[in-house]
């Protein structure tokens, strides 16, 4: 059996696609879908009449088109998969030499993880079903962080507690839990009706340690005073959608030496402590490094070791509260968790002592 497509709309000629074979899960060929849009109604009919006939013609209005073409699309065979019933967020970091893996080396060892954990995840639907796992602010490759944040859907609920003792039991060394929470117990207050923010919406900016090897403190503040009093500093790099220039100056919360830190560390160096507010395109430490350079001339003679302390929301204070419980007076600010994780269990070069305002 074959099928007839009609596409109808205002002040346009109707538009007959028929022949494609229906074998029960039929779909129209990709030429004909790649016309669909704007067409205001279509009607799909049996071969013998070649048009819609009664009780078989579809009025659709807009973008419900797509809709209607849904439901003549295949379907995989089976039961559905089970439905998300619970919804964890995670943080974790990534240290020492897992700081050089990437985004998507993470991911792949979050998903074995999970696996060998035993965890319930939920998974979506379609010939490939994928685990429901999704990322919020990913770090660059070669940066370490405390404050790496993950979203994880489960078909059958667990203990937050339980869940990251087997998954962080279950990640390879230099990528560990830190915190996880019920998305329905995050304490954020809403209104009724109304659905909790979503996690990429509560990570506003980063807090950002930047150890600067072999640069004297008083080279390293001068720069960063040239830095603050400039109202304008264009920097350009190379992004997805070829090179662009953008204001770094108007992206930075607050910038200055971290004085504890450089009194701890085992090298003569300079560490600043950045704190950067997310935009498009994103401002980067490598960024900030690069403005410092063309006001003040400031230029590291080695690589920076950078570390992302905390991300979330800014507070009324300018600093980076806490994105898994905005709303819990009690609950401690995001970076003194970071930088008390930091001092216990970063090894080697990642150590460069805790954070003060100095």
């Amino acid at each position: 059996m074959r099928r007839a497509l009609r596409l109808e709309s205002v002040g346009r000629p109707s538009f007959d696609v028929t022949g494609w074979p229906e074998d029960g899960r039929g779909i129209p060929p990709p030429g004909a879908r790649s016309g669909l849009r704007g067409w205001e109604a279509y009607s799909v009919a049996p071969p013998d009449t070649g048009r819609g006939g009664a009780g078989l013609s579809h009025m659709i209005k807009g973008s419900d088109v797509t809709k209607g073409l849904r439901a003549l699309a295949p379907k995989p065979d089976g039961p559905p998969p089970a439905p998300a019933v619970q919804r964890l967020r995670v943080r974790y970091a990534k240290r020492g030499r897992l700081r050089f893996t990437s985004h998507r080396d993470v991911a792949r060892a979050v998903e074995r993880a999970i696996r060998r954990a035993g965890l319930p995840v939920a998974y979506s639907a379609g010939f490939s079903p994928h685990p429901k796992i999704s990322y919020a602010g990913a770090v660059a490759t070669g940066v370490a962080s405390e404050a790496e944040y993950l979203e994880i859907n489960l078909a059958r609920e667990c203990a937050p507690d339980q869940v990251r003792a087997d998954l962080d039991a279950a990640l390879p060394a230099g990528i560990d839990v830190m915190d996880i929470i019920d998305v329905a117990d995050a304490g954020e207050v809403v209104a009724p009706g109304e659905k909790p923010r979503a996690l990429p919406d509560l990570l506003e900016a980063s807090l950002w340690r930047v150890r600067l090897d072999r640069v004297e403190p008083s080279v390293a503040e001068r720069a960063v005073q040239e830095f603050l009093k400039a109202g304008l500093i264009e920097v350009e790099r190379l992004t997805k959608k070829g090179r662009r220039r953008f204001d770094v100056r108007a992206a930075v919360v607050a910038c200055a030496l971290d004085r504890r830190a450089m009194q701890e560390a085992d090298v003569a160096c300079a560490i600043l402590r950045i704190i950067v507010r997310h935009s498009t395109p994103a401002v980067r430490p490598d960024d900030v490094l690069t403005g410092l350079r063309q006001v003040a001339g400031l230029s590291p003679p080695s690589p920076p070791l950078v570390t992302r302390l905390a991300q979330g929301p800014l507070d009324a204070d300018g600093e980076v509260a806490d994105p898994l419980a905005p709303n819990r007076e009690s609950a401690p600010a995001a970076h003194t968790r970071a930088e008390a994780a930091d001092s216990v269990r970063v090894t080697g070069s990642d150590v460069v002592g805790a954070w003060s305002r100095g």
